[in-house]
């Protein structure tokens, strides 16, 4: 952690100075990658003292104001990684990210030390299947998640679907599945156990349409060539827009599945943790 001012450029003539808040990580921007005019990830520096659950979210902001904005944001790097990645929407006049989708390899980025969520297979009892539902950005906490050896030894197959407007949002999705694959420390059990089922809503794709439309008409079991959702053999996790997730949410409680937490765990989580 630093208490030192810190130097931001807030725009082409202009430096400020603000000083690190007490109680917050301080972290170094690492990496950028800018995927669409909506969509980018970021890698930070991670303090060693930090600790989380793979699936949970941290309040980050920017140290450009005496009092910094903070959003939370899912940490999409397993709890193993010497880095933090994130994945961001980048909103024109967001308080937090029309500034954040600026950053660039070596500035600073603020934490807050505590990491939080209700996205983690602790939270869920072991069962055959486990499906990660996500749109847009929501796929951050998944990203830990399908990186993380502890999620292949609680579930046979793990299903994750994403649902994006266009082809080119998707992208981020592509590449985790396709490193997960290829990772030296859990590729080997994922290419047996992790599917991605992707979608667009606006775009032609080989694959359209709301994912709960989706599993309501049967089009997505009849693609994966699976048994319907049932809470006897599968478990949920739902992470995405408000919409989605209510309607997810009313879906699987409709087939009977119960919502659960660390302290009594179930048959389906969800995540209500936002960027603006």
């Amino acid at each position: 952690m630093q208490s030192a001012a810190n130097v931001l450029a807030t725009n082409d003539t202009e430096t400020r100075q603000f000083p690190i808040p007490a109680n917050v990580h301080a972290e170094t921007v690492v990496s950028v990658k800018h995927y669409t005019d909506r969509l980018f990830s970021f890698r930070v520096t991670r303090p060693q003292s930090f600790r989380f659950r793979s699936g949970e979210f941290v309040m980050i902001g920017l140290p450009n104001a005496e009092k910094p904005v903070f959003r939370a944001y899912s940490i999409a790097s397993p709890a193993w990684d010497d880095e933090l990645e994130f994945f961001s929407i980048k909103v024109p006049d967001g308080p937090l990210t029309q500034h954040l989708q600026r950053i660039q390899p070596g500035d600073t980025v603020l934490m807050r030390q505590k990491a939080t969520g209700t996205l983690v297979i602790d939270a869920l009892t072991p069962c055959k299947r486990l499906f990660m539902i996500s749109t847009g950005t929501g796929i951050a906490p998944f990203a830990s998640l399908v990186r993380d050896p502890d999620t292949y030894e609680k579930f046979d197959e793990v299903i994750l679907t994403h649902t994006c407007r266009d082809h080119a949002e998707l992208r981020y999705g592509e590449e985790l599945f396709g490193q997960a694959a290829n990772d030296p420390l859990i590729g080997e059990v994922a290419a047996g156990k992790l599917t991605h089922y992707a979608t667009t809503t606006r775009e032609i794709s080989p694959r359209m349409g709301r994912i709960t439309r989706l599993i309501e008409n049967g089009k997505f079991c009849a693609d994966l060539g699976i048994p319907a959702l049932d809470p006897a053999t599968d478990r949920v996790m739902i992470c995405g827009s408000m919409s989605m997730l209510k309607d997810v949410k009313e879906l699987v409680e409709g087939l009977g599945f119960t919502e659960g937490s660390l302290s009594h765990p179930a048959e389906f989580v969800v995540e209500r943790a936002f960027v603006g």
